[in-house]
């Protein structure tokens, strides 16, 4: 049976890896996200194992998100799986350093982007058997840490978001998941310190932490289970993390 999986974010990290393992798992994958070249490259390495169609859009334009879901193929129809991945953080300072632009652009890609995406794709959802939607949020849903502010509460707001969409949309046969992961290195840390490559290799100094794969394949177990069972959410965090802020790193003697 066919199973079509739209991955929002999915030109880097969890959101390519995991379209790179369910796609080789047999699902027709819409991957959508602001960087084409990165999608087509997706494209490239997906061809010979999975119909593949990409989106070029951000997921706070809602009138572009619109147009660009009223013009998926019929082939990539009904919908099965929806991955709200697309998420960033913006700095790491105290409140009142905050700058406006920041927690605009973080509330913006963060809550109304999956608000976005959701609202337009839930009808093209309604004729499928399986009707999934994961929502990507974070440890930071679970714990704020110190000049995490913003963040912590646009994840905070996911993580209940998700609790409220399995009660809305139960009746319609749908299921609800939120992954909550822990350190990840992926492109997250070069994103909040503005391409400061240095700065964000320093985060991880001293721990094995979590990659895209490893939240990929979170996210393929989920979708193996049975139609009677339902994660409702994970917290998944490296051996070396305990909290948000507990974190045994190894140093060199």
């Amino acid at each position: 049976m066919k199973k079509v999986a739209l991955i929002t974010g999915a030109s880097s990290g969890i959101g390519y890896e995991t379209a790179i393992t369910l796609g080789s798992n047999g699902y027709y994958i819409i991957a959508l996200a602001r960087r084409e070249h990165r999608l087509i490259e997706l494209k490239e390495k997906l061809k010979n194992l999975t119909l593949i169609h990409i989106i070029k859009c951000d997921v706070r334009d809602y009138n572009a998100l619109k147009d660009e879901v009223q013009n998926i193929p019929e082939q990539f129809r009904p919908i099965d799986v929806l991955i709200n991945n697309a998420g960033l953080a913006l700095g790491l300072e105290p409140i009142q350093n905050v700058t406006y632009e920041n927690w605009n652009i973080m509330i913006d890609t963060n809550i109304k982007g999956v608000l976005n995406i959701t609202n337009l794709v839930l009808p093209l959802m309604k004729d499928s058997k399986i009707k999934h939607i994961i929502n990507i949020g974070s440890i930071a849903a679970k714990e704020v840490y110190p000049n995490g502010n913003v963040y912590c509460a646009t994840k905070s707001a996911i993580d209940a978001l998700s609790k409220a969409m399995r009660i809305d949309l139960l009746n319609d046969g749908f299921k609800v998941s939120v992954v909550h992961p822990g350190m990840t290195e992926t492109e997250f840390s070069i994103v909040r310190f503005n391409n400061d490559y240095e700065k964000a290799k320093k985060v991880y100094n001293g721990i094995i932490p979590l990659t895209g794969k490893d939240i990929a394949l979170v996210i393929q177990a989920i979708l193996s289970l049975p139609s009677h069972v339902c994660v409702n959410e994970i917290l998944i965090t490296p051996s070396a993390q305990a909290t948000a802020t507990v974190i045994k790193r190894e140093t060199n003697t």
